[in-house]
C-alpha cells in the first residue's frame, strides 16, 4: 500500500487539499458519460459550496420534518468485513455494501432534490477505490452539492466504552484524511454520529469537540434518561465534556434521537422490511395514502412535543438499507409530495423535506434558543428492566488485550517510521509499511470489534488482519533500528511472550535485547524472558556487567516448571538500548545462590517486599491481607481474591439472560473461586513473588520487583467450566475498611476521570433494578477508591467492566464465559472457545496519599499503555550503510519532555511531513503536590534528533483542517457566554500545553543523516 503522496490523489473538480503543502494537480477531467451530462442539466442552480450553504429551504411558522436517508453499516458484527461489503453470506444476514453504494448513487441522481449520509470510511474508501473516473466525478460533484453527506467521517463508528483515547483520535485522523484528500473542503463532516454504540462517554464527545465538529447526535441512551429528557425538553443539549479545557472547547450540541436509529412504525420501506409502501392511485384497491399521510401527521405532530424548536428529524433507515435504494426514495417522493402539496393546500403546518443532520443541526442553531448543560456521560446503558449493556465491558478479555498490544505496537512503528524517513519503508530487511496496521486497528475500534460484542468466526477475523497486519510494521521498524543503529541484526518480536514462548531466548547461547521506549521520558524496565535450564550472563549497552536472575516459577498453562530470565533495563527518551545475553558454559558459583524455586512458606504471615513497598499474606488462606507503603508510612488491610457471578438465564422478574451484551448475575453476591489458594514463593534479589493457585483455572501471581512502587498482579483464569451448566463471570475484588461514602472513580476513555456513586445518577432519578449490573462502569485504564486520606488504584492492562458494590471494595471483571444468548442479535453464547479460553492479564496496584496519587497513576498509566517494545535477536550482526561505529543506544529527542507532557503521536504523514501530537495529561488542581497542572512551554523546534522542524501548521485534533480556518458554530447556554478566544500566531519555539490540552501540528521536516 505504501505511504501515499499528499499531492496526489485530487481530480480537477474535486476540493482543495494543498491548504498546507501549497502544491497543485494538472489533471485533466475526464470524458462524461452522456447520462451524467443531462444529469448536470438537472442538478439544482447554484448549489456548488459543501456546509451549511447547500441546506434545503424550510419553511418558517411551520413544523419541518427532516427525512434523514441513511444506512448503518456496521465493519464486522455477524459476517466479518468483507463478507458485509461483498454481500456473502446471506442467509447469515442479508448485507452488501457495495450494492447499497451503488443502488444509492444512482437514487441520488433521479431527483436533484433527495439527499443521503454515508458513515464509515472502511467501507466507503473501498468502493471508492473500485469506481472509474467518470463516477468518482459524479459523486465529488454531489458531495459538493450537498447531496451526498459524510457524517462523522471515522474509518469506524467507534465503541465508547471500551476504546482508548488514542486509538479513537487515530481511527478518526484515518478516516478523515482519506475525505481530506478525496473531497477536500467538500467532503468535512460538521456533525459526529454514533447511532449505534451502547452508551456514550464524556471523552468521545471532547475528542470530538477538538476534532472541530458543530454537533453530535446520538440513538442509544439509557430508557429511563429518554424518559426523563423527554418529560423535561432536555432531547437537545450542550454536552460541557471536560472540568480542564476551558469553554467552548470540550463543548459539544448533543441530540438524541426520536427512535434510536430506525425509522418510525409503519414507514420502513427497505428490502429487509415488511412495511406497505405508499399507494397514491385513487383508483387502485390497495389506496392507502391518505391514512399514511394522516398517520404521518400525528407522528410529527407527537414527536415535535418531545423537542424545543419548529424542526424533528425522521431517520429513514437502519442495518444494511438501502441495498435497493429505489425502494426508499420512490416511497419517500410520495410521502413528501402528499404532505407538502396536498396537505398544506388544506391548511396542514407539517412541512416534510430531504435533509441530513448538519442541515437540520443548522437549523436548530438558527433558532437562536439557550440551552441547557450536561456535563456527566451516558453510562451505563440500559434499554429496559434488568437489562444494562455492562458485559460488553468485559467480553472477549484475549481480543481486548491484543488490541491494546497492538496500540503499543502501532505507536513504536509510527514513531520509528517518522524518526528515519523514507529509509524505513525502504531497508535491509525489505519493504516497511505502517498502513495495514492503522486500517487494522482503526477497524478494531468499530463498536462490536472491541468491544467483543461480534460472532466467534468474526472475532477470529478481526484477530487474523491484526496478526496480519503486524508483519509489515515490524519489517519497518527492522529497518529503522538498523538505520539509526548503524548494524543489521534479524530481529525476532516474539508475539507470545505473554505465554512465555519466545524461540530465541529459549534455544540461543547468545542473543541481543533491543528494547524501544515509546515515551518521551527515561524508562527504566524489568526485562523478564523465558529462557532454558541454565546460567545467563547480561551486559548493557556500555558493555558493563548488568545483575540478573534466573527465577524457576511453576507454569499456569502447563503442570511443568519454566525458567525465566530477568534484569533491568534503562532506555532513554524515544529511543533505545540493546543488551547482550551469553548463556555461561560450565557452573558460575554466584548463579546457584541466585536461583530460587517454588516453597511452601512455614510461617503464618508471609512477605514481600522492597525498599517502597510491603505486601503482607496470609499463608493459611494465601491470600493478600495488607499492602504498605514504607516511602509514605502508609498501610491499609488489603483482602483480594477471585469470585464468579452466577449468569442468569432469566428469572421470573424477567427473561433478560446474560451475554456477549448483557451483565445480569443470578444473585447479588458472588461466589468464591476458592475459599483459599495453594501458594509458593520466589525471592530474588530483584524480584519477589508469590504464586497462587485458586483453583484448576484461576491463578495469580503478586510480583514485586527491585525499586518498584506497585504490586503487580498476573493473574491467568480459564478455561472457565462451564459443565455444572452456570455461565461464569469471574472478577478480582478488593476489599478494605476504606470509609467510601458509595463513591469511586474511573478513567473516561483512559483520560479524564469520572467520579461514580452507586444507584446514582448526576442527571435523573434512578429506578434501579440490577444493583450490580446497573452500577458497572467501563474502566479502561484505571479505577480507584479512596477515603480522602489514602488512594488504592488498580490500573488494568485492557478495558475491564469495574465498579465499587460496597464499601471499601473495588472489584473488576477479568472474564466471562456464558451459555445463552442475550437475545441483542448475535444468536449464540458467549463461550469464548480455543484462544479466548484461558487468558492472562495484569492489574497494577498502587497504595497512595491522596496529595501524590494522581501524578502516580497518570505517569503509571502512561507507560502501561505504551510499554517498552523487546526485539530480539541472534549474536552477531553486520554494519548497515554507515562507518560509523554501531550505537547500542540512542534516545530520539534532544531533551526529555517534562512529566506532564505526553507524546501521543509522532507519525509520517508524507514525504517530507510527520504528524505530531502533544498532550499535557493532567487536569486541573489535580497534582498540586508536584505543580503537575500546570501549564507547561516547549521549544519544538529542535527537540528531534533526527529531523529538524523546517515548518510547522497546527490543526484540529484529527489534523484535517487548520486551526486558523477552524470555526465552529456558537451556542448560548444558561450559564453566562462563553467566550472564543482567537487563535494566536504559532511560534514553535514557544508551545505551551495547557491542563487537558491536546495539540495537533503537521510539521514540514528535514531528514539528518544519524551520525
Amino acid at each position: 500500500m505504501g505511504t501515499r503522496s499528499l499531492t496526489s490523489g485530487v481530480r480537477a473538480g474535486g476540493g482543495n487539499t494543498g491548504w498546507l503543502w501549497m502544491s497543485s494537480c494538472n489533471l485533466s477531467l475526464p470524458v462524461l458519460s452522456i447520462y451524467f451530462l443531462f444529469w448536470l442539466l438537472l442538478a439544482a442552480p447554484g448549489v456548488r459550496a459543501a456546509g451549511y450553504q447547500t441546506c434545503p429551504t424550510t419553511k418558517p411558522g411551520m413544523l419541518n420534518v427532516h427525512l434523514l436517508p441513511h444506512t448503518h453499516d456496521d465493519v464486522g458484527w455477524l459476517k466479518t468485513v468483507d463478507q458485509y461489503y461483498y454481500g456473502i453470506l446471506n442467509d447469515v444476514q442479508h448485507a452488501s455494501v457495495q450494492y447499497i453504494l451503488d443502488s444509492v448513487l444512482s437514487s441520488l441522481l433521479e431527483n436533484p432534490a433527495r439527499r443521503f449520509i454515508y458513515v464509515e470510511m472502511a467501507f466507503f474508501s473501498l468502493w471508492w477505490k473500485q469506481q472509474t473516473s467518470a463516477t468518482q466525478d459524479i459523486v465529488r460533484n454531489l458531495v459538493r452539492q450537498g447531496r451526498l453527506e459524510f457524517v462523522n467521517g471515522g474509518w469506524v463508528m467507534n465503541d465508547e466504552a471500551t476504546t482508548h483515547y488514542g486509538a479513537i483520535v487515530d481511527q478518526m485522523t484515518l478516516g478523515l484524511r482519506f475525505l481530506q484528500d478525496t473531497f477536500g473542503s467538500d467532503g468535512l463532516p460538521r456533525v459526529a454520529w454514533h447511532i449505534d454504540p451502547f452508551g456514550h462517554s464524556r471523552e468521545q464527545a471532547s475528542l470530538f469537540a477538538q476534532m472541530g465538529f458543530d454537533g453530535f447526535f446520538l440513538g442509544r441512551i439509557d430508557y429511563q434518561d429518554k424518559f426523563n429528557r423527554k418529560k423535561k425538553l432536555r432531547m437537545e443539549e450542550l454536552w460541557r465534556a471536560s472540568d480542564s479545557l476551558k469553554p467552548p472547547a470540550a463543548d459539544l450540541f448533543t441530540g438524541v434521537l426520536p427512535n434510536n436509529y430506525n425509522p418510525p412504525k409503519d414507514l420502513c420501506w427497505d428490502v429487509l422490511c415488511s412495511d406497505p409502501p405508499v399507494v397514491d392511485d385513487p383508483h387502485s384497491p390497495e389506496f392507502n395514502a391518505k391514512k399514511l399521510v394522516n398517520y404521518f401527521l400525528k407522528l410529527a405532530s407527537s414527536q415535535k412535543k418531545y423537542y424545543r424548536t419548529n424542526h424533528t428529524v425522521m431517520t429513514m433507515g437502519s442495518d444494511f438499507h438501502y441495498e435497493n435504494a429505489n425502494m426508499w426514495f420512490k416511497n419517500m417522493d410520495k410521502l413528501i409530495s402528499l404532505v407538502n402539496a396536498q396537505q398544506q393546500a388544506n391548511g396542514s403546518k407539517v412541512h416534510v423535506l430531504y435533509s441530513t443532520p448538519t442541515c437540520y443541526l443548522w437549523e436548530l442553531n438558527k433558532a437562536n434558543l439557550t440551552w441547557t448543560v450536561k456535563e456527566d456521560d451516558f453510562f451505563p446503558y440500559a434499554d429496559g428492566p434488568h437489562m444494562f449493556w455492562t458485559g460488553y465491558f468485559s467480553s472477549r478479555p484475549a481480543l481486548k488485550r491484543y488490541e491494546r498490544l497492538s496500540y503499543n505496537f502501532l505507536q513504536v512503528c509510527n514513531q520509528l517510521e517518522a524518526m528515519m524517513g523514507p529509509k524505513a519503508n525502504v531497508g535491509p530487511y525489505g519493504l516497511g509499511d505502517s498502513a495495514p496496521l492503522k486500517e487494522a486497528m482503526a477497524v478494531l475500534q468499530h463498536h462490536d470489534a472491541v468491544s467483543g460484542t461480534a460472532k466467534q468466526n468474526v472475532v477470529d477475523d478481526y484477530a487474523k488482519q491484526l496478526a496480519a497486519a503486524w508483519g509489515p510494521c515490524e519489517v519497518l521498524m527492522s529497518n529503522a533500528l538498523a538505520g539509526l543503529s548503524h548494524y543489521k541484526q534479524n530481529f525476532s518480536f516474539c508475539r507470545e511472550l505473554n505465554i512465555s514462548i519466545c524461540p530465541v531466548s529459549q534455544k540461543s547461547e547468545r542473543f541481543r535485547v533491543t528494547i524501544y521506549n515509546p515515551l518521551g521520558r527515561k524508562v527504566d524496565q524489568m526485562v523478564r524472558l523465558p529462557v532454558s535450564e541454565g546460567n545467563f550472563f547480561v551486559k548493557d549497552p556500555n558493555d558493563k556487567n548488568v545483575s540478573s536472575n534466573v527465577v524457576i516459577v511453576p507454569s499456569s498453562y502447563s503442570k511443568t516448571y519454566q525458567w525465566e530470565l530477568l534484569f533491568p533495563a534503562s532506555v532513554p527518551a524515544l529511543g533505545f538500548s540493546t543488551y547482550s545475553v551469553t548463556k555461561m558454559s560450565g557452573r558460575n558459583e554466584q548463579v546457584p545462590s541466585l536461583l530460587s524455586r517454588p516453597r511452601k512458606p512455614k510461617s503464618r504471615v508471609l512477605v514481600i517486599e522492597n525498599e517502597y513497598i510491603r505486601a503482607t499474606f496470609d499463608s493459611g488462606t494465601g491470600f493478600l491481607m495488607k499492602i504498605e507503603n514504607k516511602e509514605q508510612n502508609l498501610s491499609l488491610p488489603v483482602s483480594q481474591s477471585f469470585f464468579w457471578y452466577n449468569a442468569s438465564v432469566g428469572d421470573d422478574k424477567s427473561s433478560q439472560a446474560s451475554g456477549a451484551y448483557i451483565f445480569r448475575p443470578s444473585a447479588r453476591k458472588p461466589l468464591p473461586v476458592s475459599h483459599w489458594a495453594q501458594i509458593s514463593l520466589v525471592k530474588t534479589a530483584l524480584v519477589q513473588e508469590v504464586h497462587q493457585n485458586f483453583s484448576a483455572w484461576c491463578f495469580q501471581v503478586i510480583r514485586l520487583y527491585k525499586d518498584q512502587r506497585h504490586l503487580e498482579l498476573e493473574w491467568t483464569v480459564g478455561p472457565i467450566p462451564v459443565k455444572d451448566d452456570w455461565g461464569k463471570e469471574v472478577i478480582s475484588r478488593f476489599d478494605t475498611p476504606m470509609k467510601t461514602k458509595g463513591q469511586f472513580f474511573t478513567d473516561s476513555n483512559g483520560r479524564e476521570i469520572m467520579k461514580r456513586r452507586d444507584n446514582y445518577r448526576p442527571t435523573w432519578t434512578l429506578n434501579q433494578t440490577e444493583p450490580v449490573a446497573g452500577n458497572y462502569y467501563p474502566v479502561n485504564t484505571r479505577i480507584y477508591i479512596t477515603d480522602g486520606q489514602m488512594q488504592l488504584t488498580v490500573l488494568t492492562d485492557r478495558s475491564q467492566g469495574g465498579s465499587s458494590l460496597q464499601n471499601g471494595s473495588l472489584e473488576l471483571m477479568v472474564h466471562r464465559r456464558l451459555l445463552v444468548d442475550d437475545g441483542r442479535g448475535v444468536m449464540e453464547p458467549l463461550l469464548e472457545t480455543d484462544t479466548g479460553d484461558k487468558v492472562r492479564g495484569r492489574h497494577l496496584v498502587l497504595l497512595s496519599s491522596v496529595r501524590d496519587a494522581a501524578a502516580r497513576h497518570r505517569l503509571l498509566a502512561e507507560q502501561e499503555v505504551l510499554a517498552p517494545q523487546l526485539m530480539l535477536a541472534l549474536g552477531g550482526s553486520s554494519p548497515y550503510h554507515s562507518q560509523a561505529a554501531p550505537k547500542t543506544q540512542f534516545s530520539g529527542l534532544r531533551q526529555e519532555l517534562p512529566p506532564q507532557v505526553h507524546l501521543l503521536t509522532l507519525a509520517r504523514w508524507g514525504p517530507k511531513m510527520v504528524l505530531l501530537r502533544l498532550e499535557h495529561q493532567f487536569a486541573v488542581k489535580e497534582d498540586s503536590n508536584r505543580n503537575l497542572s500546570s501549564p507547561v512551554t516547549l521549544n519544538l523546534k529542535n527537540l528531534f534528533q533526527t529531523f529538524t522542524i523546517v515548518y510547522l501548521q497546527e490543526t484540529t485534533l484529527a489534523a484535517n483542517q487548520p486551526l486558523s480556518r477552524a470555526s465552529r458554530l456558537k451556542w448560548m447556554t444558561k450559564t453566562d457566554p462563553v467566550s472564543h478566544p482567537p487563535h494566536s500566531a504559532l511560534d514553535p519555539t514557544s508551545v505551551t500545553l495547557q491542563p487537558m490540552e491536546i495539540r495537533t501540528f503537521l510539521a514540514s521536516v528535514l531528514w539528518q543523516e544519524i551520525s
